[in-house]
């Protein structure tokens, strides 16, 4: 059921990456995480996904 009151968002028609990213953010900011941390979790999340773009030897 769909309210056709509620005025759409810009994020509704966004790429799933910024989504993600606006999720994170939030998440990070409510949380208030110390952006130096954040950087530095950020940076070991994206070596990790990185391998996992990487060809695996079967």
């Amino acid at each position: 059921m769909s309210n056709s009151n509620v005025p759409a968002s810009p994020l509704d028609n966004a790429p799933a990456e910024v989504k993600l990213a606006v999720d994170l953010i939030c998440l990070l900011e409510d949380n208030a995480i110390d952006p130096h941390t954040v950087l530095s979790a950020l940076d070991i999340v994206r070596r990790d996904f990185a391998k996992k773009l990487q060809p695996q030897p079967s």
